[in-house]
């Protein structure tokens, strides 16, 4: 087997042909080169075999023949408004016909054009290539190519015809502001020990009355229904399907028609963890979901009305073979009580699954159930955003990958890399990388179901929302593969189509009316955010992130029109830590510094003179300024960029200290579990928002800089 020495010619080749990265270059500017013993471990993950000359020497050969053994690409993704070639490959002389099937029912001939490509012999066969065109006018959707061959059946295969660039919606002024929140550290006095649904509409309303545009949440996807529940929205057992923690049982119409002691049932059940919303503690989701899961179980038993069993039965229906595969996992894993299922039952894929389909029915409802629940809430949320005068509404998160053991995996296995993980490489605020604990799609499995998992993820988070920020929008590129058991430093860049997984997202983005921002933080090439841009995807910028040559603040005017741009982000403390440096103390209290502290505290206070020097100049700060003062103007400064959209963290507006995530870490910090609450870590509930002087301040400011910039643009 290939060691940790550096591979040689054959072996490059063949990962090129594969789309996995030998070489690349570092944060520092520095080029790394990658072992073969790593590139052989991704290989295998491909199903390649590569541990030998003579496998390499095969796989080679079939990487390069496999194209030519079909007669139509696996799955095609075009541009609408520019011409594309499709080639049909079939035996030399023969002659053929291709049509396209439009998803509306309609068929159009496709002219072939007048272009030799060298035959050559295939499995024995000399086979020849015959070049179709896509004409630029043929609409937006997925579609089917049949070909007819003489002699042969004929072989039909998915094409979709996807949005040049997607169109940024008009806006007051041309540009907005919006707000960003972790929804589940955000409670009201009617919460359940955690920000739900109706938490989300009530913020969302008061935040479009104060004239903001969106409403930025963490990723709301399922995780495990049965304890413990996974704190991380980033690592989801699906990203399809929505937390149901995020329901506020009194919302759902049948609650209302509760006997007296249904009722009762209900309100006790919140009781027991309502007091949770003034407490100053982690967020308990085990506490929280098992109060809301008796809740919703009376809620389920009482019977719905005829109209509304049809809606959820129209909502089963609609959602298709994804829902019921998701209930099934979420219902083996109650039996099973989160304990790891028999072999038999490994898999979704397996044949004695049927008969828990079965025999889990109810089981199955009940799960499905909470996902027509959870949907109606954001579609209310979405709503109310829509009516308060947002020009976007919700702006949804979707994370990079999901949880290994998770209902994705289970019920799609073929589509995920066995024995590997997702992560990033070293960088400058996680020296020794990153990694997830995350399974990848595999390139090859994507096209093979015409992008199917992307497609259904994209429809079903962007129904109820107006933005879809994507988390490592680079994933949709590139992705850091990193061997199972292996540290974050052994692994390698893997490619995907990227003009494919961009074109389908935008394709359900279009569909769905939204925006798309990417976000494109860290190590991503520049010609990828070129790319993006030039089909209307925003990116991210982050006042602390972007500098120029010298190290300082980059100018506001140097800012990209087409981004998300923001004074920090959720990876580091809120703006009032940052400045005190809390970003270095946590890193050193839990041993994730690479370099002695003492530097790296000499660099953050220098970031920080740097800064405030800045705000200086530009006439935002004055001598002696506050903390508070600082933090607006900041948020004044970011306002000054052309950026077309520009976000505040609530936590910000209220002057927390916190870190809601420590990049790195596990158990060591209370990631994802921070309450919102003040500089005094007084707790700030949504009811206590429209008197908060600070959020106030600081939106009017920002307001009036948004507005000064405005006029002089």
């Amino acid at each position: 087997m290939a060691g940790d020495e550096l591979p040689g010619d054959a072996l490059v080749r063949l990962a090129g042909a594969h789309g996995i990265a030998t070489d690349f270059w570092d944060f520092e500017g520095n080029h790394r080169l990658v072992t073969a013993r790593s590139i052989v471990h991704v290989l295998g993950a491909l199903g390649v075999a590569a541990e030998t000359d003579e496998e390499i020497e095969a796989a080679l050969e079939e990487a390069e023949l496999a194209p030519w053994r079909e007669v139509l690409p696996v799955c095609s993704v075009v541009r609408h408004g520019t011409p594309s070639d499709i080639g049909v490959n079939l035996p030399d002389g023969a002659s053929v016909t291709l049509r396209l099937e439009l998803e509306d029912g309609d068929s159009w001939p496709l002219s072939q054009k007048d272009v030799w490509v060298q035959p050559r012999e295939v499995d024995g066969q000399l086979t020849g290539r015959a070049t179709f065109e896509i004409p630029s006018h043929v609409p937006l959707g997925w579609h089917t190519l049949v070909a007819e061959v003489e002699g042969r059946e004929p072989v039909s295969a998915p094409i979709a015809v996807t949005p040049e660039r997607l169109e940024f919606p008009e806006l007051d002024g041309g540009r907005g502001w919006g707000m960003m929140q972790q929804l589940y550290s955000l409670r009201s006095k009617g919460s359940w020990g955690i920000g739900d649904a109706r938490d989300l509409a009530e913020t969302a309303s008061f935040f479009g009355d104060l004239g903001a545009d969106f409403v930025l949440i963490n990723p709301l996807h399922a995780a495990s229904p049965v304890p413990p529940m996974a704190p991380s929205p980033y690592l989801p057992v699906t990203r399809r399907f929505v937390n149901p923690v995020y329901i506020r049982p009194e919302d759902i119409l049948e609650t209302a028609y509760l006997p007296g002691p249904q009722r009762a049932l209900v309100e006790w059940a919140a009781e027991d963890v309502r007091s949770l919303n003034t407490q100053n503690t982690p967020v308990d989701r085990d506490a929280v979901w098992e109060a809301k899961n008796q809740a919703l179980e009376v809620i389920f038993a009482h019977p719905r009305s005829r109209s509304r069993q049809r809606d959820f039965e129209r909502f089963r229906e609609r959602e298709g073979q994804g829902l019921e595969d998701f209930a099934l996992w979420c219902a083996l894993v109650e039996k099973y009580h989160g304990e790891d299922f028999p072999p038999e039952l490994q898999s979704g894929t397996s044949l004695y699954i049927a008969r828990q389909r079965r025999e889990l029915a109810d089981r199955i409802e009940y799960y499905a159930w909470l996902q027509w629940v959870v949907d109606s809430q954001l579609e209310a949320a979405q709503k109310a955003a829509l009516d308060s005068g947002m020009g976007i509404g919700i702006m949804q998160d979707l994370a990079v990958g999901v949880h290994s053991e998770g209902s994705d995996t289970w019920s799609n296995p073929d589509v995920f890399a066995r024995a590997i993980e997702v992560g990033a490489p070293p960088d400058m605020y996680n020296q020794q990388g990153q990694n997830w604990s995350q399974p990848p799609w595999r390139p090859d499995a994507l096209a093979r179901t015409a992008y199917q998992p992307l497609r259904d993820m994209a429809a079903t988070v962007l129904r109820h929302a107006g933005a879809l920020r994507v988390d490592h929008i680079i994933g949709l590129f590139r992705l850091w593969w990193i061997p199972a058991g292996k540290t974050a430093d052994h692994g390698t860049y893997v490619r995907y189509d990227h003009e494919a997984m961009v074109g389908v997202l935008m394709l359900e983005a279009h569909r769905a009316g939204a925006v798309v921002i990417g976000e494109d933080l860290g190590t991503v090439e520049p010609w990828v955010r070129d790319y993006l841009a030039s089909r209307g995807i925003l990116g991210t910028s982050v006042f602390w992130f972007e500098k120029d040559h010298g190290g300082y603040p980059l100018a506001p005017h140097d800012y990209r029109e087409l981004v998300l741009a923001t004074v920090n982000t959720h990876d580091l403390p809120p703006s009032a830590g940052y400045l005190a440096g809390e970003h270095v103390d946590i890193r050193e209290r839990l041993g994730l510094l690479t370099e002695p502290v003492e530097k790296v505290r000499a660099d953050a206070n220098l970031e920080r003179d740097r800064a405030i020097g800045r705000l200086a100049d530009y006439g935002l700060l004055g001598e002696d300024a506050s903390e508070r003062e600082i933090i607006e103007a900041l948020h004044r400064y970011v306002a000054q960029t052309p950026s077309l959209l520009v976000g505040v963290s609530l936590t910000d507006a209220v002057g927390e200290r916190r870190a809601q995530n420590q990049p790195g870490t596990d158990q060591e910090y209370p990631n994802w579990k921070v309450p919102l609450a003040d500089g005094s870590e007084k707790i700030v509930l949504v009811d206590e928002l429209p008197s908060t002087a600070r959020l106030l301040s600081l939106v009017a400011a920002l307001r009036a800089q948004l507005g000064e910039a405005d006029r002089l643009a």
